[in-house]
This record gives C-alpha cells, structure tokens and sequence, in this order.
C-alpha cells in the first residue's frame, strides 16, 4: 500500500499541487468488484482545499487516472454502518449517497479518521460520523497497519504549526531591516537569538520593579473578596424571605384554582338545568289538550297538534350522557309515555267513529240510481220499464267525496304523529279506513257500471228488439223500438243484472248505424272520465292524510284479504295480507297498494263493461282502444307506477286483445293497408301504439306486397309514386309513436327493409315507364324519398338517404344532359374534330393550317347558330322539359337551371378551343353567355 500510496503522490497529486494524507482501496457495494482508491488530500497553495478523489487504474496499463473529485466541505455525513463489529463497508453522503467496501476494516478507519481530522484541521464544519468508533475521533491514530497506512506525513501533520498573517508580516519586516537575512542565514539567526536575550532580561527587570503594584493589587483583591462574601450573606436573606413569599403565593394560587373549577362546575350544571327544563319540560295547557282536548272544533285539532308536536320533540330530545340516570328525567319521561298513550288512544277512537259515521252517511244519502228506481218501478203495475231505464241512466256519474276528505285532512297532521309515536295504531286505523272505504267505494262503483251497461245496451236498436235483461227471478226482453214491460216475480239484485248483460250474443257490425257507435263512444269516454278524477283524487287525499310521500317507510298492512270472487267470476287481484307484509322501499308502491284494495272492483268491472261493449258490436273496441290508449297516456304521463296507470294499463291489453281480433283478422285476408287507411290515420296510429314491434312487421309486409302489384298508366305522367307516399306517412307515424321508446330495433329494420323495396320498385317502375323517361321518374321520386328522409332525421337510413341524394344528382344530370343533348350539333362536331387532331399530336396553334378546321370553316359554322335560333331551341326544351315533370315536387325551376349551368359550360368549352387553337383571329361566338342567362330567365318567365 506504501508503494501505492508514493506512486499516486508522484503521478497523480504531485503535479496538482496537492499532498496525499490518506488512501483506502475500495470497490462499490453491491455490484461486481472494480478495484478503486479513495484518497484525502490537501493543496499546498492557500487557501487550502481539501477533497476527496477517486482514482483508478487504466485497464490499458499500469498507471492511474483521476476519475472523480469532491470537495470536504460538502460531505455531510460518513457512515461506518456498524461501530461494535468489523464491517468494511461505509457510505459517504456528498449530493448523493455513495456506498462502498473497503478491502479491510483497517483500512476503513484509517480513512475515516483521517477525514476527522482534516476537517478538525481545516474546515471546524459540523460533520455527522455515523456508527463510528469514538476512538477513530481522537488525536491519535491507531497503530498496526493504519499507521502504516496514513505513515509519516500525518506526525507532520501534528506538528506543523501554520503562522499567522501577522507573525509572516512581522518575519517580513525583520527581514528587509536586515540586509543579510537571506544570504548569511546564520549570523541572522544569531543576531535575533541576541536581541531575544535582551528582551528577556527586560522582562526580567520590568517583573522585579513592579512587585510593589502587584501587593496592592493582591490587597484590593481580597478587599473585594470581603464585599463580595457581604454581599452573598444578603442575598442569601434575601432569598429566604422570597421562599416565604413565594409558599403564601402557591397557597393563593391554588385557592382561586379551586374557586374557579367550583365556579365552572356551577356553570355547567347550571346549563344542564336549563337543558333539561327547556326540552323536557311540557306546559300544562299542552297536557290539558292531550288529555281532554276537543278533536271536533277545528280550535280543539289546532290545539291538539301543536300538543302533539311539543310532546314529540320533548320525547325525541337527544339526552346527554347521564341524564337517563337522574329520577327527574326518568319521572318526566314516563309522564311523556303516558300522554302519548292517552293521546294515541283518544285520537284513535275518534278517527274510527268518523270513518263509521262518514261511511253510514254516504250510504243512506247515496243510494244507487238503479236500486231506488228498481224498487219504485217494480212496485208500480204497468209501468213501462222502457221509460224506468231512461230515466235511470238520464245521470252517469260517480259521487263526489270531497266533503269527507276535506274533513279528514283537518287530522292529517295528527296523523303523521301517530305514525311516528305509535305505529300500530296507525296501521290499525289505514286498515280500518281501507275496509270501510273498500265496502263503500265498491257499492258506488257496480251501481255506476250497473247504469253504464244499461246505457250501453240501450245504444242498439238491435239490442233492443234481440236481447233482454235476464235477472234470477224476473227478465227483460225488449222489441225494436222499446223496452217491453217486465213482469215482476221478485227482487231483482244488481249483480245478476250485471251478469246478465255479459249473455247478450255478438251482433253484427252492419246492423248498428253511425249514431250507436258514436253515443256508445261517448258513455265510455264518461265512464272514463268519472273514474280518473276519483281514483286520482282518492290516491291525493291516501298520500297527503297517511303521509305517504315524505319518507321511506315500511308498508302498513292493510286489511284482511278477501277470497269471494267479485262481479262476472273474477277472482280478487288484491294479494293476501301476507304479501301486504312485505318490506317496499318506496312509499308510491304503499299508496298503490292501499289503492288496489280500496278499488279492487274497478278492473272487473271495466273488463266486463268493455265485454259487454264487444259482444254488442265488435267495432265498439275501436273506440275503446281510442279512448283507453289517451286515458293511459295521459295517466303514465302523470305518474307512470300509480293505481290508475297500472289499472287502465291492464284493461287496455284486453281491449287490444278485442281490437286484434277486429284488426288482424283483415291484415291477413291482404287488406291491411286499405283497411288501415279506410278507418283513418287514427285507427293505424292507435294499432302501432298498442301492437309496436308486432304491428311494424305486419304494416311493413303489406306495403312491400303493395309495392310489387303497383302498376302505372301508360297515357299519363308517373309522378311520385303511391308507395313512395305511403312510405312517407308510414315514417312519419312511426316516428310519432317510437319518438320515445327505448327499442327501435324492430323499426329500423321495418325501415331499411322497406327502403330497400322502395328503392328497387322505383327503379322497377321507371324502367317500364312508356310516356314519362326512366331518368325524370328516378330523379322525382329520390328527390322525395331523400327530403323525407332529411326532414325526418332518422339515424339508421342515414346511408339510404345519401344514397337517395346521390341517384337523385345522377338522374338529374343524365335527364339534363339527354334532354340539352347538342344544341349547337354542328359547332360540336367541328371542334370534336378539332380536338382528335390535338389528341394526334397536332399543335393546338397550328390547328388552324389544317384544311378542314380553319378560320372559314370556323366561322361558317358559327353564322348558322344566332341568338334567335339558339333561343327558339331552348324555348321548345322548355315546354318538353314541362310536359314531363309533375307539380307535386316543383323541379321544373332545379332542372332549368341545371341545364342553364350545363348550356354555359358548353359555351365556355367552345370559347376556350377558338382562344387556343385560334389566337389573334377575332373570332367569336354570335352571342355571349349574359345572352344565355337572358334567354334562360326569359323563357322561365314567360311560362
């Protein structure tokens, strides 16, 4: 390492003026093994910089290079990783962490001792060693091999003393008062050792002379020392009596501590006082109203509520941790249970005997048309029974029950608490209420379709004279023109009079006239009308006084189920009360519920009303859908999940099913289309609507089978052909009813198959077109097809309407160009001419040498086209032009213009051949292209 350590002194460090004070050779941690050296060294210049270079050996041969430098002064840390074990690997923490192993831990601490002391030396910066040895950190350096190592230059290290800046200028001023300082070194040296001896005896004399001062500074020392030993005997009195004070301070200090956390304590209970009697605290007017409070004046509910709402927020107030245990609370609590009780019980008997009451009032003050004439025309011998049911059905209408929930919703309010305080209650009151308006809602209902189906049966003339009212002790029958009379062998009830109607045989459509219909369309558009307004204000006042549309709550069960079969054999669709139990997560589905049980007989009823419509006239069914398909819509557009949406949606498949069979059976003789538009618009809107995908397929089929047997007269113009219409209509109805449905895929493939047709049959049709061009009837008919298609916007044709406008371009420019074909025949022919002599390789300019083309030739053939021949021809074009467009899509104007446009290229295409083949000769043609825009807006005009 010696060896080493001289040859990097004298190749590497010796020319920078540097001096090597410590080496270690190393090799970086963790990768594969290149020997290096770590070497401390100092400059020899001032000021003295001390680095820290990596050198290593050239692969080439055996020298070094310096490889990387780093200055002392921005090492922050050294790391020995372990200072109890030998462990050769250390880091240096420059602006990077450097790790390295050293060949031996000697080495290593040699090293990082030699760091130390440089920086000791030279640098005194705060410098952290790292799981070192103390030891490493002395003066001294180990011995062994890290002697050997850092070697003589680090004792004179130790010994060299560095002067300072004014002991050099001293030695400086010294030398230049002496001339031989430099060249007789010696008797210089001997010179200054004598003056030394001088200056010493000096020394020696001024010390011996002032003995004297020195005593009397010795005796003022210890003068002070007395002052001094005074001085700590007060403050030590001092200090005593500012222990007493300081005891009789911390004995004050700590009573106000004590005073105060009393006066804090005080505080809060204070506040948990008037917590307490804040919200627990229930004054006696509202303990008065819960207990004997009037339910009936509307000052006594006012009262009641306000009572109800205090006693809710004391019972809900959030106590804090220990209030539950104070007897107070406790007593004040079970007080509140008390009153809720008393108060639950009381509002609970009063509800129950306001629905009786409303309930026995709306039955004995609302008897039933049918029922009161039945009893009271029975009774009479002779009456006409004819005149009794005219009078019965002279009012269609259901009773308002307004009254009754504007007398209700007073407790609305109450209600909402006792669904809150206590929940059985309240289920047991939406219960009873359930039962009562169940009972009563369903004795209105079978007396208003009771009225509605004599109504129906009495549209029918032949009704009237073939069928009669079969009860279970009496019957009606009845003659073309009136009702006879009914002999009467007992009560009649209405459920078998009902059921009797559902027995009338099918009629046919021929055998009712115009007027039937419309007065049947009528009564069930009232029927309708009645019963909307009823269940929408049944299902408001639900909501609003059971408080159903607020929060998320669990289903109150209702009442108990029914197994009896209502009118016509149809089983209840009211599920059991064990469905009733279910978990719902929405409050709309509780209302719809209850709504189902209080309107359980609305469904049969309607379906046996519309059957009774059916088997009088099986037409009747198109204007039930009609009017069934507005009322759902209308209902679905309201609240789609609601009792009325459901139900009428629900009727409405029976009706749809009545109107297929009056419909399909037509579509499938191959009279759809006829039949459809027949009956009007309406009929195949509503179709469309009720059967959508089905009925697209059905509609699509019949037209493209219309297509196919399309044929066209031979004496007159095509025009825009009917399936290109019904096409038309068919799009735009059917966008109306997909506008927002969320499956079109049935539609758009109705549509590109129908497309599809209407394209070959167009093309099909203009090629066997006699007295119209097959080029005017494409491009007619694709201009329709394409601005349908544009003005509807419908996504999936998007290709068949570019498609469209592309056929409809190319048939317009080929119809332009056969129709202008050559209006200047012989001035084409000549420069066709002229143009095969360029194509052989003749010069444009020397076109004119050639015999046949020259400038006479030229200009004999452009005298025989004036102005007023060219205008005549294009006149004559005009009226042909004319007689083969028709007036429905208005092209006569696009197609004149493009021929304006196709006459005007052909102008300028000529001109350019007479300017290039033809330069400087003058000639030109007889009129210009301002005369062909005049004679093209002439002729426009003049026709």
């Amino acid at each position: 390492m010696t060896a080493i350590k001289h040859a990097l002194q004298r190749d590497i460090f010796t020319p920078n003026d540097e001096r090597l004070l410590g080496i270690v050779n190393v090799c970086k941690a963790g990768k594969k093994k290149k020997n290096c050296f770590l070497c401390a060294t100092v400059t020899t210049e001032r000021p003295v910089q001390v680095k820290v270079v990596k050198v290593k050996k050239s692969d080439k041969g055996d020298f070094y290079k310096r490889q990387q430098a780093w200055e002392l002064r921005d090492l922050t840390v050294v790391d020995a990783k372990d200072a109890s074990k030998e462990n050769p690997e250390f880091d240096l923490h420059f602006e990077k962490v450097y790790k390295w192993l050293a060949s031996s831990t000697a080495e290593k601490n040699s090293f990082i001792s030699c760091i130390w002391k440089l920086n000791q030396r030279y640098l005194r910066k705060k410098l952290d060693f790292v799981n070192v040895n103390p030891q490493l950190l002395e003066e001294s350096v180990p011995s062994g091999e890290s002697q050997s190592v850092a070697g003589g230059d680090e004792d004179a290290l130790e010994e060299y003393q560095e002067l300072s800046a004014r002991e050099e200028q001293d030695i400086e001023s010294m030398m230049e008062m002496c001339e031989y300082a430099v060249s007789n070194a010696e008797a210089f040296a001997e010179k200054l050792f004598k003056e030394l001896q001088v200056l010493d005896g000096a020394n020696i004399h001024s010390i011996m002379a002032s003995e004297k001062q020195v005593n009397i500074l010795m005796q003022l020392l210890d003068e002070a020392l007395a002052e001094v030993d005074t001085i700590e005997g007060k403050l030590s009195s001092y200090e005593e009596m500012l222990q007493s004070v300081k005891d009789q301070m911390d004995q004050v200090s700590q009573s106000n501590h004590l005073i105060q956390m009393s006066n804090t304590n005080n505080g809060k209970l204070l506040d948990e006082i008037q917590f307490l009697v804040n919200y627990m605290d229930l004054s006696k007017g509202h303990i008065r109203a819960l207990q004997e409070g009037d339910l009936t004046s509307p000052r006594g509910i006012e009262a009641c509520i306000s009572a109800s709402e205090a006693l809710l927020q004391c019972m809900n107030v959030a106590l804090r941790p220990g209030h539950d245990q104070l007897a107070a609370v406790n007593q004040q609590q079970k007080l509140f249970c008390e009153l809720r009780d008393t108060f639950a019980r009381r509002l609970t008997n009063h509800l129950n005997n306001v629905f009786v009451h409303q309930f026995n009032h709306f039955s004995y003050f609302k008897m039933t048309i049918p029922q009161y004439y039945r009893s009271s025309c029975l009774s009479l011998p002779g009456h006409d029974q004819s005149s009794t049911l005219s009078q019965n059905s002279a009012e269609l209408s259901l009773p308002k029950h307004s009254p009754l929930h504007r007398d209700l919703l007073r407790y609305a309010k109450l209600m909402e608490w006792l669904k809150n305080t206590q929940r059985e209650k309240y289920e047991g009151l939406s219960r009873t209420y359930v039962d009562y308006m169940n009972r009563l809602y369903e004795r209105e209902i079978k007396d208003f379709f009771e009225i509605a189906k004599i109504k129906m049966a009495g549209t029918s003339k032949e009704a009237k004279g073939k069928f009669g009212l079969h009860g279970s002790s009496g019957k009606l029958t009845g003659s073309t023109s009136s009702l006879n009379k009914l002999t009467v062998q007992g009560s009649n009830s209405r459920r078998s009079q009902s059921s009797s109607l559902l027995d009338m045989g099918n009629m046919s459509a021929s055998d009712l006239d115009v007027a039937d219909r419309t007065k049947f369309d009528k009564i069930f558009e009232q029927v309708l009308s009645e019963l909307e307004p009823l269940c929408l204000a049944e299902q408001d006042f639900i909501s609003k006084f059971f408080k159903l549309h607020q929060h998320q709550t669990v289903l109150p069960p209702l009442a108990q189920p029914e197994t009896e079969e209502t009118d016509g054999s149809i089983p209840s669709r009211t599920p059991p009360q064990a469905d009733h139990r279910h978990s719902l997560s929405s409050e709309k589905d509780m209302v719809r519920l209850m709504m189902n049980k209080i309107f359980q007989s609305i469904e049969p009823e309607l379906n046996s009303l519309i059957a009774l419509g059916d088997k009088i006239d099986s037409f009747h069914s198109l204007y039930m859908l009609v009017k069934m398909s507005h009322h759902v819509w209308t209902a679905e557009n309201v609240d789609p999940a609601s009792f009325l949406s459901t139900t009428l949606g629900n009727v409405l498949v029976t009706v749809k099913r009545n109107f297929d069979k009056c419909i399909v059976s037509r579509v499938h003789t191959g009279r759809e289309l006829s039949f459809f538009f027949f009956y009007g618009r309406e009929i195949l809107h509503l179709y469309m609507l009720c059967n959508k995908y089905k009925s697209v397929v059905l509609i699509q089929s019949g037209q493209i089978k219309q297509m196919e047997e399309v044929k066209i007269s031979k004496k007159s113009k095509v025009g825009i052909l009917p399936f290109v219409t019904r096409f038309e209509e068919f799009a735009e109805l059917a966008e109306t009813i997909f506008r927002n449905a969320e499956r079109r895929g049935d539609l758009d493939k109705a549509y590109v198959k129908l497309i599809r047709a209407v394209f070959m049959n167009v093309e099909k049709v203009a090629s066997e077109s006699q007295k119209t061009p097959r080029d005017v009837v494409m491009m007619e008919n694709f201009h329709h097809i394409f601005s349908t298609l544009s003005r509807l916007k419908i996504s999936c044709l998007d290709a068949e309407r570019r498609e469209a406008k592309h056929k409809y371009t190319d048939h317009l420019q080929c119809y332009v160009i056969n129709s202008l074909g050559q209006p200047l025949e012989k001035l084409n022919h000549f420069f066709e001419g002229v143009e095969a002599r360029v194509a052989q390789g003749v010069r444009e300019e020397e076109v004119s040498y050639q015999l046949a083309f020259n400038k006479q030739e030229l200009r004999k053939v452009i005298k025989e086209y004036p102005g007023k021949e060219v205008k005549k021809g294009l006149d004559n074009l005009y009226k042909k032009v004319d007689k083969h467009l028709c007036e429905e899509e208005s092209l006569l104007q696009v197609v004149w213009h493009s021929m304006q446009d196709e006459f005007i290229r052909q102008y300028k295409h000529f001109e350019g051949l007479i300017g290039r083949c033809y330069p400087g000769s003058g000639i030109t043609m007889e009129f210009t292209i301002q005369d062909i825009l005049e004679y093209f807006s002439s002729i426009a005009q003049s026709h």
